[in-house]
């Protein structure tokens, strides 16, 4: 992942469960919208976003997508 954010989006999806993980774990996947194994999110691409996502990489995969036309 890069350190600089382009205003694109990032679309997380949870792979791992998170039984048996450290608590702050598990409210980390909830504070990103994460409710079920294998839902889809789309978060904006910021360093807080980005910060969550490399707590919880080993339970998340994550695509980069470009930010939808207004």
């Amino acid at each position: 992942m890069s350190e600089t954010t382009s205003g694109g989006m990032l679309r997380i999806t949870l792979v791992r469960s998170t039984i048996g993980r450290p608590k702050d774990q598990g409210l980390t996947v909830r504070s990103l919208g994460l409710r079920r194994l294998h839902h889809t999110v789309e978060r904006p691409d910021s360093p807080s976003i980005r910060g969550m996502v490399t707590k919880i990489r080993h339970l998340v995969k994550v695509e980069e997508v470009s930010a939808p036309e207004q």
